[in-house]
């Protein structure tokens, strides 16, 4: 399998890394920060009719432009870079993705070309693997009402939930798991937005009182699909952990370069460069997983193989992305962790995306389960 970018990818990621770079600087991160719907309006409007990455991964049928996971990976990785603060993961990488692999044709025609025009923002919670959204889908009941649905229940953390327009989300049936769309400001949805470690990213918790809801799942594609999308999910995490972690690096480079200490600049010293080095080492293994994992996903491997390419790429990113935020900070001396820097931001950022879709003893648990199955 061919992991090399073709030049059309290379352009994307390049035209991704001078946008957000751009837009998306430290400043602009931290207005977001403290901004009452904590995002730019603005971008997120251009992400979506300028550049039209809502729909690099949606399919040409449903007005997307039917590219695929490597793109939007790269994609990933470049806001993951920049501390991107937007509905863009849990609109484009996480809510079209559940679409798009479980929904029903009329619910793929009718939701993805309003996500790829950039046109609506998408809520959802941020859960492990397929069991994880079984057993939290059983806080919410849904029942028929006509040809609509009504939801009573709870969603503990949903990703964007106090801004999003809509909100996707599981919930139980007389007939076992639903998908299903509710508009933020129906009737019966009460919104409370929660604190949070990572402030770059906001949750929410959804309680609904008898909410009108509308089901987009298959019954034919939900077994198969599910873990597809949560894979997935798991590898554009992945990519995101990787720009954090390079731009660990990144800034520990630029900063040892220049701070001095004892008459010389401390990136001299030995002991820094090894540090640097190590990091570095994490960065590229962790780069060759997301990519090796992104290359599976466009070539629609087997369901199963590409869950431990996935949970594989997670590992690497969980570990890279911690140890890159944390030694950022320590290579800062005592600034690292002072609101005027930013490795502070990054430390924040690995810390609460390392337990979304599985902490790394969930991961492990998971790979060592499916490589002993297939020994048996």
């Amino acid at each position: 399998m061919d992991f090399a970018l073709t030049d059309d990818q290379t352009m994307i990621r390049d035209a991704a890394e001078s946008f957000l770079g751009d837009v998306s600087d430290s400043a602009a991160v931290r207005r977001a920060m403290d901004s009452e719907n904590g995002f730019d309006r603005e971008v997120w409007q251009r992400i979506g009719s300028e550049l039209g990455w809502c729909g690099v991964a949606i399919a040409e049928a449903h007005g997307g432009l039917g590219l695929g996971p490597v793109e939007l990976a790269l994609i990933q990785e470049q806001a993951g870079r920049r501390l991107l603060c937007s509905p863009f993961f849990a609109t484009v990488c996480a809510a079209a993705t559940v679409i798009a692999e479980i929904g029903s044709e009329p619910a793929c025609a009718q939701w993805l070309p309003r996500i790829a025009a950039g046109e609506i923002a998408m809520g959802m919670p941020l859960y492990g693997d397929v069991g994880d959204w079984a057993t939290h889908a059983q806080a919410i009941q849904a029942r028929a009402d006509g040809d609509r649905w009504r939801l009573d229940g709870v969603a503990a953390q949903v990703a964007d939930g106090a801004t999003a327009d809509v909100l996707l989300v599981f919930a139980e049936t007389d007939s076992g798991l639903g998908l299903f769309a509710v508009e933020r400001a129906a009737t019966g949805v009460e919104l409370n937005p929660l604190p949070t470690w990572d402030r770059t990213r906001r949750f929410a918790a959804v309680r609904f009182a008898a909410a009108g809801a509308q089901r987009l799942d298959s019954a034919a594609r939900i077994d198969d699909g599910l873990s597809r999308a949560a894979s997935l999910l798991r590898l554009y995490l992945a990519a995101e952990q990787l720009g954090c972690a390079q731009q660990c690096l990144d800034l520990t480079v630029d900063y040892t370069a220049t701070r001095k200490q004892f008459g010389r600049v401390v990136g001299g010293f030995q002991a820094v460069k090894h540090r640097c080095a190590q990091m570095m080492v994490k960065i590229e293994a962790l780069r060759s997983a997301v990519h090796g994992a992104a290359a599976c996903a466009a070539g629609r491997v087997e369901t199963r193989q590409l869950a431990m390419e996935c949970i594989m790429a997670r590992l690497l990113a969980v570990d890279a992305a911690f140890y890159c935020a944390q030694e950022a900070i320590q290579l800062h001396g005592g600034v690292g962790f002072t609101w005027e820097y930013d490795p502070q931001l990054y430390f924040k950022r690995a810390q609460a995306a390392a337990n979304w879709f599985g902490n790394a003893e969930r991961l492990r648990a998971e790979l060592a389960d499916a490589l002993l199955d297939d020994a048996a």
